[in-house]
């Protein structure tokens, strides 16, 4: 309970700081803190267990759209979903796929970007030879 009683101390000192308190109001309030926040870290601890998957923003095929691809994991938007942003959450884009159900070949990036960048591609024609 040490780290309860910190952080509730931590509190009452910020509001001692502004107002004047008696020492009952501060040792009532630091034990009414305390066992609040422990209240709150044991309610937090019991709905989400460790090894359960967590719920999606939203469903995984509305995720990949025209102009943004959404993260399942944190409901943020972007352009494309970088490997940087999964290790934010321990993921590779590997795992990411297979935890929310994509194909190996899905591409992470929104729909309009996949489109300008295979018709610029197509218009590079790499896979021909010049001829010098």
């Amino acid at each position: 309970m040490e780290e309860y009683v910190k952080e509730a101390l931590k509190i009452v000192k910020a509001q001692a700081s502004v107002r004047n308190m008696t020492e009952e109001e501060i040792a009532s309030m630091v034990k009414t803190l305390a066992g609040s926040i422990k209240d709150l870290a044991e309610a937090s601890e019991e709905t989400a267990p460790a090894g359960t998957a967590a719920k999606p923003a939203l469903e995984p095929k509305k995720a990949i759209r025209e102009k943004s691809v959404v993260c399942l994991e944190c409901g943020k938007t972007f352009k494309v979903l970088t490997k940087k942003h999964l290790a934010n959450h321990d993921l590779t884009p590997v795992q990411y796929k297979e935890r929310w159900g994509y194909k190996k070949g899905t591409a992470l990036i929104c729909k309009s970007l996949a489109r300008d960048r295979r018709k610029k591609m197509q218009e590079m024609k790499l896979w021909t030879r010049r001829d010098e």
